[in-house]
């Protein structure tokens, strides 16, 4: 599994939002650090294609992120998701599994699965409006693995999550990279920094430091703190 990203950049009128970011994604979890508005939504906009980039290319074990083929193995969790409230989280992931078309049965049988994967079998027929935060987190994360991705996407995934819910988020990312490539976005840096293998910093649309967590060896994470007074 191989996601190349060479030389992506999207502008807008005046304003680069992402400049030339280049790196190359393995199976395993990536963390992608950096303050709000440094640019990490839109560079996972244009991963998951929806967004084009103004140059560069994005591609998927050579096929490019614009094609079908490509959407087909793709798993994504925007920052803001919706959700239809009088669903029940059962029938909200079977919903989304026609969207995705899986036949019917496969996809009772995969949304009983992810309900236990996620930890809300116990609230399966329940309506997605009683449901925390952390619960919707949860839902989002079962309809993101509908399809088995083979490349995940995760935006501030763990947003508005009590420090419980985060341990629980922290182990179900690092279990699906055994097998996945797994992009998660964060400012927080103790969201990655027991899961990542690799971290990718960005700051005002550029890519200003890549590499694996362990090589940095803790400079990593003071680097960050000094450079964005963000919290752990």
């Amino acid at each position: 599994m191989e996601l190349i990203l060479d030389r992506v950049t999207k502008q807008y009128k005046n304003k680069i939002a992402v400049d030339r970011v280049s790196a190359v994604l393995h199976t395993g979890v990536t963390g992608l650090l950096g303050a709000n508005g440094a640019g990490k939504t839109t560079l996972m906009r244009m991963i998951c294609g929806i967004l084009s980039p103004t140059s560069g290319v994005i591609t998927y074990n050579g096929i490019p992120a614009a094609e079908e083929d490509y959407r087909s193995i793709l798993g994504y969790l925007p920052q803001e998701f919706g959700y239809y409230p009088e669903f029940t989280g059962r029938d909200f992931l079977l919903y989304f599994a026609a969207l995705k078309g899986l036949p019917g049965k496969e996809a009772a049988e995969k949304a009983d699965v992810l309900m236990e994967t996620v930890g809300l079998t116990d609230v399966q027929k329940k309506k997605v409006r009683t449901y925390s935060g952390g619960m919707k987190q949860r839902l989002g994360i079962a309809q993101a693995l509908l399809n088995d991705p083979e490349v995940l996407i995760l935006d501030e995934p763990t947003a508005g999550l009590d420090p419980m819910e985060r341990v629980r988020f922290r182990e179900l990312i690092a279990d699906i990279g055994k097998n996945s490539i797994v992009l998660l976005s964060t400012h927080i840096v103790s969201d990655i920094e027991h899961i990542a293998e690799n971290v990718m910093m960005m700051r005002s649309g550029q890519l200003i430091w890549q590499g694996s967590w362990t090589e940095s060896d803790g400079s990593l994470e003071e680097f960050y703190l000094k450079e964005f007074g963000m919290d752990r």
